[in-house]
């Protein structure tokens, strides 16, 4: 139907903004002779080929605002908070809310955590006198016995299980679930944002003034370039074990659940 469209609608270029599936789908239109280009617009920042995708800081932005305010409670109170943010496959949003927010625990999806570990380190904290723990978790992380077992543990999200594991491990009830969901995707974008949207519009532009189709525009370091889209279709970014902000992370003294 896409290909029928196209045609029929006499079209010189397509310029295609989108995830992982924009992505896979820009590909199969562009072997099918279609001429497009694409622009990498996710806020899970997951887009293979690129160092950044718009949309990505403005998530990271409002999830950082939610632990900011989140501490507030949590110091006055003296309770242990999980945060439940967006991330399905990837962890890049509360990686990187995670550390700019002062999380104490960041758990993602690339590494499946130990409930026990989670426990040990929010009774080290106690033991030193920190009245209050903050966990970020992404929606997509698992512990190392759902991984082995393949198990979400029915419709119940990451951040409930997460805390009733806690609730029994350190026998207290005081472990309280916040889950800011959709507002994580809303609001005005940030202005690196803005800017980077522009910076790759422009890029996208250049290419169809060249004929240069079946390309995505994409970040590397402080340069906006162009990489083929079958480097990028059917791929996912993903944290990868050597991932510098966790080496960081960890001297900071952030766990990672392990």
């Amino acid at each position: 139907m896409m290909l029928k469209n196209y045609k029929k609608g006499g079209f010189d270029a397509l310029v295609i903004l989108g995830g992982n599936g924009t992505h896979k789908s820009a590909h199969l239109l562009s072997e099918k002779g279609v001429n497009v280009v694409t622009m990498p617009k996710t806020i899970d920042n997951d887009i293979y080929g690129t160092e950044l995708s718009f949309g990505f800081d403005s998530a990271v932005d409002r999830a950082t605002s939610v632990i900011d305010a989140i501490h507030t409670t949590a110091a006055s109170h003296g309770r242990i908070f999980v945060i439940e943010l967006m991330g399905h496959k990837a962890g890049w949003i509360a990686l990187y809310a995670g550390m700019a927010g002062g999380a104490d625990i960041i758990l993602l999806p690339e590494i499946p955590y130990d409930p026990e570990k989670v426990a040990q380190e929010l009774e080290k904290r106690n033991r030193s006198e920190k009245t209050f723990s903050i966990i970020a978790i992404a929606e997509g992380a698992l512990s190392k016995d759902e991984m082995r077992k393949g198990s979400k543990n029915g419709e119940q999200s990451v951040g409930i299980r997460l805390a009733k594991a806690l609730q029994e491990r350190l026998h207290q009830e005081d472990v309280r679930v916040t889950i800011p969901g959709h507002f994580q995707r809303g609001g005005d974008p940030t202005p690196i944002d803005r800017i980077l949207c522009s910076r790759l519009g422009a890029k996208a532009g250049e290419l169809v003034r060249d004929g240069r189709f079946g390309r995505m525009a994409a970040v590397h370091g402080n340069n906006i370039v162009s990489v083929p889209l079958d480097e990028v279709a059917g791929k996912l970014k993903t944290i990868t074990p050597d991932c510098e902000m966790l080496n960081q992370g960890r001297l900071l003294g952030i766990s990672f659940g392990v």
